[in-house]
């Protein structure tokens, strides 16, 4: 099972993303990803996880910590509370979950991962402020690609990350279409590329950090076990011998 060192984590990623200091929140935040990444994704990738880290950085604001659509919603269809409801389905989460459609479809995906808290995003749409249940989403709407499709199917880390593709930059496009575009905050760097860079840092954190914790142990591969049963009469003694080695007496 993969695990990541914490202290060499968060020394690696305080000094090359946040500029020398984090506050608690982008702690916890980023604890809340990799625990629940370490509970039901240990087996995969993490490029995956870097670029889920990276993407998060970059839709909470640097915060890492779930948050709500700044304004929620208002001027928009989805900003109306649901007459069915009562409530309303703008942007939450780390990676701002949005429409009562993907409440309502993400809900069968990460309620089985949490059998000791309910989910049900469509009847409670907080819950996608939850920071374990906000990081199931993450990762099961990027992996499945549920936020967005093209022409050849949805958008997912599959498409951008295997043994032949390592594609930070194009992965953007699981989330949004702005890949090209250049804020005015950026000094010139496309949103893909921001990303790309997070990437880049995230994963090497990581990367120092499992290596820190040494390889898993592995189980020797031993043949079975030798089950033998034995009758001795009265006053009997059983002597073996196993692979060569001394005799011992078993005593009835």
């Amino acid at each position: 099972m993969l695990r990541f060192e914490r202290k060499t984590y968060f020394d690696e990623v305080r000094d090359t993303l946040f500029y020398g200091k984090m506050n608690q929140g982008q702690v916890d935040g980023q604890e809340f990803i990799i625990d629940t990444w370490e509970d039901t994704r240990h087996t995969q990738d993490f490029r995956y996880l870097a670029y889920e880290l990276a993407t998060t950085i970059h839709e909470t604001a640097s915060t890492m910590l779930p948050i709500e659509e700044y304004g929620k919603g208002k001027g928009m269809p989805y900003g109306v509370p649901d007459a069915q409801t009562g409530e309303t389905y703008y942007g939450r989460g780390f990676v701002q979950l949005t429409w009562k459609d993907n409440y309502v479809k993400m809900t069968p995906l990460v309620d089985p991962l949490f059998p000791s808290h309910p989910v049900d995003f469509a009847k409670t749409a907080s819950q996608a402020l939850v920071p374990e249940l906000a990081a199931a989403v993450m990762f099961e709407g990027m992996e499945r690609g549920m936020f967005r499709k093209d022409d050849k199917g949805p958008q997912t880390l599959a498409r951008y990350f295997d043994a032949d593709t390592d594609d930070p930059y194009g992965a953007r496009e699981i989330i949004n279409g702005d890949k090209h575009k250049v804020p005015s905050w950026s000094n010139g760097v496309s949103i893909g590329n921001l990303i790309a860079g997070y990437h880049k840092k995230f994963l090497h954190a990581l990367t120092i950090s499992a290596e820190a914790l040494g390889p898993p142990p592995v189980e020797a591969d031993l043949p079975p076990p030798v089950h033998a049963a034995f009758t001795l009469a009265d006053g009997q003694a059983l002597v073996i011998t196993v692979n060569g080695g001394p005799p011992m007496q078993v005593l009835p």
